[in-house]
C-alpha cells in the first residue's frame, strides 16, 4: 500500500522502489479481506455512504440526459468513480477544504454546495460559483492540475495559522503529468503541509492509456521524489478509500505532512459527452471492470450485514431523481445573468473603472 525506497537488490548509488499493492478492504464479492484497515463505522454511517453512492450514480445518469436535452452545459460523467469521490469526502470533516477538478462535483455537493448551484455552474451562471458561507470548497477548476496549487496554498495557510485542518485536491491520471502537480508536491514536501493529493487513476488521460503517459511504476511512486507519503488504494472499494484518507488526514493534522493517494478506478461513461470510448477502450476491458463495480461490491457487503436491499436501492434512485428534477427546475428559474449584474458581483464595492464600464454598457 505504501511506497518505500530503496528496494532490495538496489545498488548503493541508485534510487529504486518496490512494487506496491493497492490497499483493499473488500473483495469484489463484498467479503472483508483486510480487517486491519476496516474503518470504524456505525450501521447508520455505512447506510449513509451507500445512499450517497447510489444517489450520485442516479444523479450522474440524469445529468447526462439533461446535457443531451440542452439543459446543462459542460458535464463530466462520474459513474464508476463513486467510491473515490464519496469515500474520500466522507473521511473528512466539514472544516476541511476541497479543491476539485471539473469532474469532482459529487465531493463538493456532499460537502455542502447546493445541487442547484452545481447545475448553475454547468450552465455557466455566475451564481453557480458563489459558495455559501461555511461551505469549504472551491469551484471546480477547468485547467488541468491548477487546483493542486490552490490546495497547496490553502494547506500552507492552515500550517501558518496552526489550524488542524486539511486540504484535499483531486485530479485524474492525466493531471499527474502536469507541471502544477510536481510543483505542488514539491512545495508540500518541503514544508510538510497538511494536504492530500488524490489522483483518481481511471487508466486514461482522455484517450491516452496510462502506460503511454508515464514510465513510472505507479503515480503513487511519484511521491518519493517530493518527500511525501505515497499510497495506492483500490478505488472501487469505498471502505479502503475511507481508510486511506482518514489515515492521511490524521497524519496531516498532527504535523506529519502531505500524502499522495492513487486510487485505481474506472469510469464507465466517456471522459465527456464529446468523447467516444469505443475508439480506445475494448468491450473486454469494460466488462472486466464492471465486475468490480463499487456500488455492487459495497452493496453485497451491506446485504450480508442485513443493512441494505434492492428495495433500498430502488428507493434512493427515486429520491435522487426527484431531487435532480427539483434542483434543475430551481436552476432554470434563477434570474438570468446580465453584464451589469456580473460586474456588481465581482467586488463588495465596485471600483470606479468598472462603474464606468457598466455605465457604458447600459448607455
Amino acid at each position: 500500500m505504501e511506497v518505500t525506497a530503496p528496494a532490495a537488490g538496489a545498488r548503493a548509488h541508485e534510487v529504486r522502489s518496490a512494487d506496491v499493492e493497492p490497499l483493499r478492504v473488500l473483495s469484489p464479492e463484498g467479503e472483508v479481506v483486510n480487517s486491519e484497515f476496516l474503518p470504524d463505522l456505525s450501521d447508520d454511517q455505512l447506510k449513509e455512504i451507500m445512499y450517497r453512492m447510489v444517489f450520485t450514480r442516479t444523479w450522474d445518469e440524469r445529468a447526462i440526459n439533461l446535457g443531451r436535452q440542452g439543459r446543462l452545459g459542460f458535464y463530466a460523467p462520474v459513474s464508476g468513480q463513486e467510491a473515490t469521490m464519496v469515500g474520500s469526502e466522507y473521511a473528512l470533516t466539514k472544516d476541511d477544504y476541497i479543491c476539485p477538478g471539473y469532474r469532482d462535483m459529487p465531493q463538493i455537493v456532499w460537502h455542502g454546495l447546493p445541487l442547484y448551484q452545481a447545475f448553475l455552474y454547468s450552465r455557466g451562471h455566475q451564481h453557480g460559483g458563489q459558495i455559501p458561507e461555511g461551505v469549504n470548497v472551491l469551484m471546480p477548476q477547468i485547467i488541468i492540475g491548477a487546483q493542486i496549487l490552490h490546495a497547496t496554498g490553502i494547506g500552507m495557510s492552515f500550517k501558518l495559522k496552526n489550524e488542524k485542518r486539511v486540504a484535499i485536491t483531486y485530479t485524474g491520471d492525466g493531471g499527474s503529468s502536469e507541471g502544477d502537480f510536481y510543483e505542488g508536491l514539491n512545495f508540500a514536501g518541503s514544508f510538510k503541509l497538511p494536504v492530500i493529493y488524490f489522483v483518481q487513476n481511471n487508466g486514461y488521460a482522455i484517450t491516452t492509456p496510462f502506460a503511454k503517459q508515464t514510465g513510472a511504476q505507479s503515480i503513487a511512486h511519484k511521491a518519493l521524489a517530493a518527500g511525501v507519503r505515497g499510497i495506492q488504494v483500490d478505488g472501487m472499494d469505498v471502505l479502503a478509500v475511507i481508510a486511506a484518507v482518514r489515515e492521511a488526514a490524521e497524519i496531516a493534522r498532527n504535523g506529519g505532512g502531505a500524502t499522495l493517494i492513487e486510487g485505481l478506478t474506472y469510469r464507465y461513461r466517456p471522459h465527456s459527452m464529446a468523447d467516444d470510448t469505443t475508439k480506445y477502450r475494448t468491450k473486454e476491458e469494460e466488462a472486466a471492470w464492471s465486475e468490480k463495480d463499487p456500488l455492487v461490491r459495497f452493496g453485497k457487503y451491506l446485504e450480508k450485514k442485513g443493512l441494505w436491499s434492492e428495495e433500498d436501492t430502488a428507493r434512493v434512485k427515486e429520491e435522487a431523481k426527484a431531487a435532480v428534477n427539483e434542483h434543475i427546475k430551481k436552476a432554470e428559474q434563477t434570474e438570468k445573468m446580465t453584464v451589469p449584474g456580473l460586474i456588481d458581483s465581482m467586488f463588495e464595492q465596485t471600483p470606479p473603472h468598472l462603474e464606468e464600464q457598466k455605465a457604458d454598457f447600459l448607455g
